[in-house]
């Protein structure tokens, strides 16, 4: 069978699978669907979009944060697109693909029209220059590999100037969606050229994208104009040509009930990070209110097996059972978020429910510690057979308006069964600076971003971030390599779902190296004036296809 065969069988696939979940992709009891109008178009105008926290990295290959990847997905393009309706890899900056039969070689058809913002040409050199740095970084400039999503790049040839050849050393068969995320976007040679600290700078950043950054205020707002000349959009999108907007104005107002109180006295037109309590007054009143669920690998307490005391598979199996999900759902979640029932997102081909797994029961957490020499002390807390505390301190981010709600309730439930939980729930620049402090912590918790399964062995092998800090003489090591490294093995539907539910299980009943706590969702509210509010298919919001009514 040639390759372009097997790219063809391995595009129907990938479809297949990912439009059986992605379908109707806003959580449910959403008021609004993403795209929701067909009302005629009018260009121009200035969109007023407040959101919680500042980007700090604009840079699009490295900065992470949901913030600066909602930046960076209305600036850059990417070779291929996942379509946000019906999951599909579809065509973008490469027209089209071919993939090996051993999922090791892709070699990518690109468009000859692309233009870069300062006027230089988009050609096949451009995407060796980005994949190089992408997969192999560059010391001398301070850039390191993106390694979770390109361990095993080998490199990129360039076999014409509108056709390259990407390689691996392993199979790969995420890679045409993986390249559809925000961490792929191509950028121009003169911002590729710059040490990583310049290439952060809005002013230093050459991209493709439908809009450019006019202006960039560090905690207080970014600017986005549109290019008047883009004009190669994915073909699925609601339109074609420039964007409608002409300028977007992302405003930082980190209080949600100063965001809701800025939405209603018109001194913007939409916000992001909805609060809780504003969803139905604000929907009652009129406005939008627009939610998608994230996709990938859901908010999630990761447990550290290289720290006392969480690497006890007893205390581990005790988070997971000690706390109250249909709490959760009752007390903090509205209904465009979801508990979780597995550690990926409902909108990830090849998840599996696990609710079952997961029903809170406190008696045999209680049961399992005692079995394992946890015994209560004075005030409570439970204390191994050393006197050592069950005490376990908590990493997060307090970037979306569950999460803290979310941990507090946990912590109070497992307080319950002995078990002492600290939080620190951060601010993204502190919690980035605390994570590399990997010794503090027990847990850290975070979402990851990708409707795909390969998000499974991007965060937790030990060939990739290695989440639950996996040693390499830790008897599971080679196991978990295995076990969810079988995901990027094969584009057969049967034989992925398999590789799926077998890394599923691995993680949450095997060896409970982390515990899913909600599918985190984006909800924006927007005026009845604001039309066309979306979101690309990781539920980063978009503004090519978003236009406003003449004030």
């Amino acid at each position: 069978m040639s390759p372009r065969r097997i790219s063809k069988a391995a595009l129907f696939v990938v479809a297949a699978l990912v439009a059986a979940v992605l379908t109707g992709c806003a959580a449910s009891g959403n008021r609004v669907a993403a795209g929701d109008d067909n009302a005629a178009p009018v260009a121009g105008g200035t969109l007023r979009f407040a959101v919680l926290d500042a980007p700090a990295n604009l840079d699009p290959h490295s900065g992470s944060s949901y913030p600066e990847s909602l930046i960076t997905s209305n600036i850059t393009d990417k070779l291929t697109y996942q379509n946000p309706a019906t999951g599909a890899i579809e065509p973008w900056l490469a027209k089209s693909w071919d993939i090996n039969p051993g999922l090791t070689e892709f070699t990518f058809h690109l468009r000859d029209d692309v233009t870069f913002s300062d006027g230089s040409k988009f050609t096949a050199d451009s995407v060796k220059e980005n994949f190089d740095l992408l997969g192999l970084g560059n010391k001398q400039l301070g850039i390191v590999p993106v390694s979770a999503y390109w361990v095993g790049y080998v490199g990129t040839a360039v076999l014409d100037p509108t056709t390259v050849k990407v390689t691996f050393d392993r199979p790969n068969a995420g890679f045409p969606q993986a390249l559809s995320l925000y961490f792929s976007g191509i950028l121009g040679h003169s911002t590729l050229q710059l040490p990583k600290e310049q290439r952060s700078l809005a002013q230093n950043l050459v991209t493709t994208g439908p809009f450019t950054i006019a202006e960039h205020v560090y905690q207080q707002k970014t600017v986005l104009k549109k290019r008047p000349d883009y004009n190669w959009a994915p073909a699925s999108r609601k339109h074609s040509g420039a964007a409608y907007l002409d300028t977007v104005e992302i405003s930082v107002i980190p209080e949600a009930g100063v965001r809701t109180g800025a939405l209603r006295a018109g001194q913007v037109d939409a916000i992001l990070d909805v609060n809780n309590t504003d969803e139905k007054p604000l929907a009652a009143e009129g406005y939008r209110i627009v939610p998608q669920l994230i996709p990938g690998r859901d908010i999630a307490l990761d447990l550290k097996t290289d720290l006392f005391p969480t690497n006890d598979k007893a205390v581990r199996e005790a988070v997971k059972l000690g706390w109250n999900r249909d709490a959760l759902a009752k007390t903090v979640l509205t209904p465009s978020y979801k508990v979780s029932t597995s550690v990926l997102s409902e909108r990830v081909p090849g998840y599996v429910d696990f609710s079952q797994d997961l029903k809170q029961d406190q008696q045999r957490a209680e049961q399992i510690l005692e079995s394992a020499g946890w015994r209560k002390g004075g005030d409570g807390i439970r204390v191994d057979k050393d006197g050592r505390r069950l005490e376990l301190a908590l990493l997060g981010i307090n970037n979306l308006v569950n999460n803290k709600p979310a941990y507090e309730l946990i912590q109070q439930d497992l307080r319950k069964i002995g078990i002492d939980l600290k939080l620190n729930v951060l601010p993204i620049p502190d919690y980035t600076a605390a994570s590399t402090q990997q010794q503090r912590w027990n847990i850290q918790v975070a979402n990851q971003s990708r409707a795909d399964v390969a998000v499974l062995e991007q965060v937790y092998s030990p060939q990739f971030t290695n989440m639950s800090k996996l040693a390499q003489g830790d008897p599971i090591y080679q196991q978990a390599i295995d076990r969810l490294s079988a995901v990027s093995k094969t584009l057969d539907k049967d034989e992925r779902a398999k590789a799926a539910e077998s890394a599923q299980r691995f993680l949450l009943d095997e060896q409970v190296l982390t515990v899913p706590v909600y599918n985190p969702a984006q909800v924006t509210a927007a005026s009845p004036k604001v039309h066309n509010v979306g979101y690309e298919a990781q539920s980063r919001n978009v503004f090519y296809d978003t236009w406003i009514e003449p004030r």
